[in-house]
């Protein structure tokens, strides 16, 4: 018996430590622009609940497995020391050997590309397209010869991919076209996308640049990179009801904007904050802005 509850203690050990190395807290920015891109595409009739799931389990995927491949080569870069201010990595901390997160990276990214196929024959080669960009963009962040996540464009890239790529795609495999509407409304998804990594950056700012990790927030420096913080968010809160202003959804795009509150605080906590707890939270304030403000643009939508 208490075998049984050593091995059980084990497993669950096991399964807390694999959950850190996957991180939680940043999935809801892989679910936020599937959502908006979605329901975009329910406005104009019924929808394939089949492709929505395999763009929704599909993005998640390449989100652990891009946070599983950074894990792994943070590590091997040195860049994950002992005084960096966020969660422990597991890789740098110990916790699992490095051989089995890249394993487990690639093993994401596997399964990502089986939900690809699906949506390939859905929707046609142009997801393979996308599908593999995306892979590899979230191998290339920090991994390669020269991880652009080390050459300060991890904003843009999260632009591009959380935002622009994500919520088009997911409105492409509904209907197979691309309004300009859905490029629009990407547009504050990826802003608050980026805003994320921006927290995240300011945050290690120090660490990073002893770690030679030359990110935007490096070489802009910290009160540049709280301007740029301010104005990602200001840029997403105008954005957001630009589909409405210009004639071609409602006004229930506003619902968004209940979300202001939190981005004020939020935006003061980024402002006058250095410590590590304190821009913890705001990191996990910043995933949860994303997610309920997508859900909001998402509902709003679905209103129209």
């Amino acid at each position: 018996m208490a075998a049984e509850t050593a091995a059980a203690g084990r497993r669950a050990a096991s399964l807390r430590i694999w959950l850190m190395a996957a991180r939680p807290r940043t999935l809801p920015a892989a679910v936020a622009p599937v959502l908006v891109g979605t329901a975009l595409a329910a406005t104009e009739g019924g929808l394939d609940w089949v492709a929505f799931a395999a763009a929704l389990l599909g993005a998640l995927l390449i989100q652990v497995g891009t946070n599983l491949s950074n894990d792994y080569s943070d590590a091997r870069r040195g860049a994950d020391t002992e005084d960096r201010l966020g969660p422990v990595r597991v890789t740098a901390g110990g916790l699992v050997p490095p051989r089995r997160v890249l394993i487990a990276a690639y093993a994401s990214f596997a399964a990502a590309a089986l939900c690809g196929i699906y949506l390939i024959v859905v929707a046609g080669p142009i997801l393979l397209l996308i599908g593999a960009a995306s892979i590899l963009a979230g191998i290339l962040y920090t991994g390669g010869p020269r991880p652009y996540g080390y050459e300060g464009l991890g904003e843009a890239f999260v632009f591009l991919f959380f935002g622009l790529v994500a919520v088009s795609g997911s409105y492409y495999v509904q209907r197979q076209d691309l309004p300009w509407d859905a490029l629009l409304l990407a547009v504050p998804v990826g802003l608050l996308a980026s805003a994320i990594l921006v927290v995240n950056n300011v945050r290690d700012i120090d660490t990073d640049r002893r770690a030679g990790k030359r990110t935007l927030a490096v070489r802009l420096g910290r009160p540049a990179s709280r301007r740029l913080f301010d104005a990602m968010l200001l840029v997403a809160y105008l954005a957001a009801p630009l589909p409405f202003l210009l004639g071609s959804l409602s006004a229930w795009l506003l619902l968004a904007w209940l979300t202001l509150p939190l981005a004020l605080r939020l935006r003061a906590v980024v402002a006058s904050h250095t410590d590590g707890p304190s821009l913890n939270r705001a990191l996990a304030d910043a995933g949860r802005l994303e997610f309920l403000f997508c859900v909001l643009l998402a509902g709003g939508l679905l209103l129209s």
